[in-house]
This record gives C-alpha cells, structure tokens and sequence, in this order.
C-alpha cells in the first residue's frame, strides 16, 4: 500500500454483522481504517463528525433504500462511494451509477477484488487533489475546479462532482479535442464489453454539463471509437493562467 493510501478512513454501511466484520478485517489488513454503521440512520449521524474518505453502502439496508442512503450521502459530503449489493438486476447498478457511486461489487465478493475497488477509488480522489499549478480548467464560459470538485456554471451556479464525475471531467480537460476510447475514461477499472458504467456516467455529466444533453456541444460520441471532449481549455492556477 502507498503511503499515501495508509490509514483512509472507510465507512461500511451493513446490516449483515458477517459480512461486515469480514469486510472490516480485510480492509485493515491492507491498512485501511474501518467505522461500522448498521443503517443508514447511524450513517447519517457518523456523518455530522466523521469525514471518510470512501463509503461502502449496501443496497438493503433496514431503515432505508441504500439509493436514498446514497443521495443522502452525497448531499453531505464528497466522499467516494462504492455500492456494495447482492442485487443482482442491472436497474439497481445502474441507478447507483446514475445517483453518485464510483463502483459497485456484487456479494458474494471475493475480498481482494473488493480491496482493489476501494483502493481505485482512493487513488482517484487522491490524484485529483494533486495537481500543483494546475487547479481550474476553464472552457466555453465553465470553470473546473479540480482542487474541490466544484463546477461552476456560466451564471456562477455551483455543482458539486462526484469523485467518479469529476475524474472523468479531469480526464476530457486533459485531453481537449481527442478522442477518447471508453478504456481510457475508466482509467484502472477493468471493463467488460457489456460494462454501461462509463455510459452511465457520461449521461450523467452531460446532464449538468450541456444546455441540451440530447445534442451535445462539449462530449460528443464518435461511434466505433469514443468520445471527443470538443472544447478549447484554459488552465489557471496560484493567479497564472496558461494553455
């Protein structure tokens, strides 16, 4: 594990204590740091003092939905969020997608699997803080802030990104007018041929990001190779704008 990734506090939302304590010990074990909620009632009051760095949140909790549980989450913090579930229909993979979640496993998870998962997710948030010099990108009136997450609008409105969102706005702002395969915007998440994800989290941009999300002006589809993030960026930071 890299230092940078010791001690990452990890908030698993389970009301199965089996799963939970098996979850726990393998998480510590790669040097993560563990607080158990057994609903989504104690999660959202863990939440008033706690500042996790992921949350781990099953679909079938017993006070609440878990997609509630998501929203709810998302509303309060920006922490990543992995959907752990043993639903197995598409609908529910996809609507945590389409509601904030960085990535889903499937129970019955085989632990390493799980542990890669989180630490994708921890590295992605960790790398969008990084990036000295190079905070805001701006573009068609947009500015990015990758320091916070933050995208404000043309009228000043305020968005705040997912981890998942803001890593693939990161990705496009980087690579201005090229397309882009669908591999390289899930950076180090394996992808299947049938995976929607990447699709699930375009839409999901493209709803705060273009004025009409049905013929878009910024991320447009290049069937058979990709996407093309269509805009000229500006990249500014400490007060010293470059291109």
């Amino acid at each position: 594990m890299k230092d940078s990734e010791q001690g990452k506090l990890i908030v698993l939302v389970e009301d199965d204590p089996d799963v939970a304590r098996i979850t726990e010990q393998v998480l510590g074990d790669f040097g993560f740091r563990t607080v158990w909620c057994r609903s989504g009632g104690e999660l959202l009051r863990r939440l008033r003092t706690l500042s996790p760095d992921l949350c781990i949140v099953d679909l079938g909790l017993p006070d609440m939905d878990g997609l509630e549980a998501m929203q709810r989450i998302r509303a309060q913090s920006s922490c990543g969020i992995l959907i752990l579930t043993g639903r197995a229909h598409v609908s529910d993979r996809v609507m945590g997608l389409e509601l904030g979640a960085d990535d889903y496993v499937l129970k019955p998870f085989e632990p390493r699997e799980l542990v890669a998962r989180v630490r994708s997710i921890v590295r992605r948030r960790e790398a969008a803080g990084e990036q000295p010099g190079k905070q805001i990108a701006e573009f068609g009136g947009w500015r990015f802030n990758l320091g916070n997450n933050t995208l404000q609008a043309p009228n000043g409105e305020e968005h705040l990104l997912s981890t998942s969102e803001a890593e693939l706005l990161k990705v496009f702002v980087s690579n201005p007018n090229r397309i882009l395969q669908r591999e390289k915007l899930m950076g180090t998440r394996d992808l299947a041929p049938t995976d929607r994800a990447i699709d699930v989290r375009i839409s999901r941009l493209r709803r705060k990001l273009e004025p009409d999300p049905h013929s878009p002006a910024f991320i447009k589809t290049v069937y058979g190779a990709g996407y093309l993030f269509l805009a000229n960026v500006e990249w500014s930071g400490d007060g010293v704008k470059t291109i």
